[in-house]
């Protein structure tokens, strides 16, 4: 089979959809050494990116070449890419699948936070995903969510026949595991980062809820002897720019910005821990990545976190200051309590892996062919 997957995530700075959908290109052009698997985008893909001659063999990045009057991508120029050079399927990643086209398509939807926090985001996003998502949703012969909880929603909201919604859980890349301590200094020192750190890792947008992570913060200085800097990573996301700038002047935060994977390796790896505050998520790739790297995790207490931390972290209710203060005061003076959470998150973290959600994603993929089949 030639199998198409949007490559449009990975044409900017890898976030969490980015990751997604490499680690799980990775994860099929493994499984399925007899198929060719090919990232799409009609945009250039962003560099440094990995070194291709690593890749799996049957696995490789095309920018398609289009012709003007066909950049309107998922509607006329991705349909004609695929029709030309006789594509089996394709898989949208990140929303969206070409519309007119003749072929099997699966979409994963990773969330319905422009539905459920539509003042989290900006207004032209979450007009044009209340029209454009349902044309998607009925494009698709199969979709994807990264948890049951998303599934649930996606199957309220959007009134979709749930045999048509799979649930398949993402994982920690298997390059983040626990680095040795002394290993981090050289990467903290670049960065700014203190020997005794609390770490938020995401991109700085108001439904990640830094504003009650601040405010617990600087209840624990105020109430505490504890000094632990908090560091911010990741890169700047919309609706922000008030909060970034009284984050800022705060004293003991510290915002590096977009960190590498290397980089983020060791920040994992030596936070005393690591807090994650999200008012909602799809999955919650970061608190997952921190435990596989062997860090103590606290975590909201919202749907998809109790599916995917389960037991192994710490979770509080979303906007509760006072919980979350008294979280962080515990542990950062009980090491035996740490140490606890850093085993059970390793153990947790190790649960999930790429080459599961490859294996059941190929499963899908079967699915929408037979469906295509038969319409």
């Amino acid at each position: 089979m030639l199998i198409g997957i949007d490559g449009i995530p990975l044409c900017a700075p890898k976030t969490g959809v980015g990751h997604y959908t490499f680690a799980l290109a990775q994860g099929l052009a493994e499984l399925a050494p007899t198929d060719e698997f090919q990232l799409l985008s009609p945009h250039r893909f962003h560099y440094p990116k990995p070194d291709e001659a690593a890749w799996p063999a049957n696995l490789r990045a095309t920018q398609a070449r289009v012709r003007r009057w066909e950049r309107f991508w998922f509607a006329i120029g991705l349909p004609r890419y695929l029709r030309r050079h006789s594509f089996d399927l394709f898989h949208g990643t990140n929303y969206e699948v070409p519309l007119g086209w003749r072929g099997a398509s699966v979409l994963t939807i990773h969330d319905l936070s422009l539905f459920r926090f539509p003042h989290t985001h900006e207004k032209r996003m979450v007009w044009r995903a209340r029209w454009r998502w349902p044309l998607m949703t009925r494009a698709a012969q199969m979709i994807i969510t990264p948890t049951e909880y998303i599934r649930r929603e996606v199957l309220q909201y959007l009134n979709i026949a749930p045999d048509k919604v799979v649930a398949i859980h993402e994982a920690a890349r298997p390059e983040f595991t626990p680095l040795p301590h002394e290993e981090t200094v050289e990467t903290r020192r670049r960065l700014g980062v203190a020997d005794d750190f609390i770490l938020f890792v995401g991109t700085v947008e108001p439904r990640k809820n830094l504003q009650t992570l601040a405010r617990a913060y600087a209840e624990l200085l105020r109430q505490t002897d504890l000094r632990p800097q908090l560091v911010i990573a990741g890169q700047k996301g919309w609706l922000v720019d008030e909060f970034l700038a009284n984050l800022s002047a705060s004293a003991g935060v510290h915002f590096t910005g977009y960190v590498t994977e290397n980089e983020l390796r060791a920040l994992y790896s030596s936070c005393r821990i690591f807090a994650y505050p999200s008012l909602y998520e799809g999955f919650g790739l970061p608190p997952l990545e921190a435990m596989a790297c062997g860090a103590p995790v606290v975590a909201s207490n919202i749907g998809s976190h109790a599916e995917v931390l389960g037991r192994a972290a710490q979770l509080f209710e979303p906007e509760n200051v006072t919980e979350l203060t008294g979280l962080l005061s515990r542990l950062l003076q009980d090491e035996n309590e740490r140490r606890a959470l850093s085993v059970a998150g390793q153990q947790r973290a190790a649960e999930f892996s790429w080459t599961k959600a490859a294996r059941l994603t190929c499963k899908v993929y079967a699915e929408a062919q037979r469906r295509k089949l038969v319409t």
